[in-house]
């Protein structure tokens, strides 16, 4: 007498296991999600908010959570919650900013020095080097001292210090890519070298830039943050997360926590999600190079 064994697979049960993104778990799923949620924040803020974020109520002066204010109010009675959720388009639109600029400039940098490679390369390298040696805080407050605090120089200041990190990367990996045999054979058919860096080259390259972009917007968000935290950036009353820590601070020796606590909880949450992000990007270009 035989016995069969049934070798057909077993059949995965539902659960967090099956959501998946480009290859990634359910950590990398969550990250995701919350960056969607934080963008529905920013875009419908006026919609979500209950209070105008500037309104001030003396009478709610560092008001605990309650039915009117459920994040509780500052020290000059203006609602937590509104002015966390008006903070969010500021806190990520300005991480957009220098991400797309320092993007752009890195891959035209990066793409310019590997392409043209000798003296070109050499003097576009050595640039990038001198910017990648200067903090990028230390040029946004020198941005800072010449033309006031606000939020446009210290968005120029950090997307001409993030500009190397792109142009390194997209130089190293250009120039793998164009040691490849597809380069040579369009040259050998004619293609002139814009048209195949424009067609081959760049779309080649954008999963990784994609990933470090997402890195960077965590650290231009945190970043930015710290310099209206310093009083260099966005200034009050105008509702922005960093400087909300900044005013929620002395609010901290009275006992109220959540004026500074909030704001520092969503840039936590931001950065860590974008950097998952990254990662998650990243992990799934080298899986796909091996």
């Amino acid at each position: 007498m035989t016995t069969t064994v049934d070798v057909t697979p077993l059949r995965r049960r539902p659960g967090l296991r099956r959501l998946r993104v480009f290859g990634q778990g359910p950590l990398f799923v969550a990250a995701i999600l919350l960056l969607a949620v934080l963008v529905a924040v920013a875009v419908f803020a006026p919609l979500l908010a209950p209070y105008d974020p500037d309104t001030l109520d003396l009478q709610a002066t560092l008001a605990g959570s309650s039915g009117d204010h459920l994040l509780g109010a500052d020290q000059s009675g203006r609602d937590v919650l509104s002015r966390l959720l008006y903070g969010a388009r500021s806190g990520l639109l300005g991480p957009l900013v220098v991400v797309a600029l320092s993007t752009l400039l890195g891959i035209l940098v990066g793409v310019a020095a590997a392409w043209r490679g000798g003296w070109v390369d050499t003097v576009l390298s050595r640039s990038m080097d001198l910017v990648f040696s200067f903090p990028g805080l230390l040029v946004a407050i020198m941005f800072v001292a010449v033309t006031g605090p606000g939020m446009t120089a210290p968005v120029v200041a950090m997307a001409v210090a993030y500009t190397p990190y792109v142009g390194r990367l997209v130089r190293s990996i250009a120039q793998q890519e164009k040691a490849r045999p597809y380069i040579e054979s369009y040259l050998v058919q004619g293609w002139s070298g814009w048209t195949i860096c424009v067609r081959h080259l760049l779309p080649n390259i954008a999963p990784t830039v994609l990933a470090q972009s997402a890195i960077n917007f965590g650290y231009a968000l945190m970043d930015l943050a710290a310099l209206s935290f310093l009083g260099f950036g966005i200034q009050p009353p105008t509702a922005d997360w960093g400087a909300m820590i900044n005013e929620g601070e002395g609010a901290l020796l009275q006992g109220a926590l959540l004026p500074a606590l909030a704001p520092s909880l969503c840039i936590v949450l931001a950065v860590v999600a974008f950097s998952i992000v990254g990662e998650g990007i990243a992990d799934r270009v080298a899986k796909r190079d091996r």
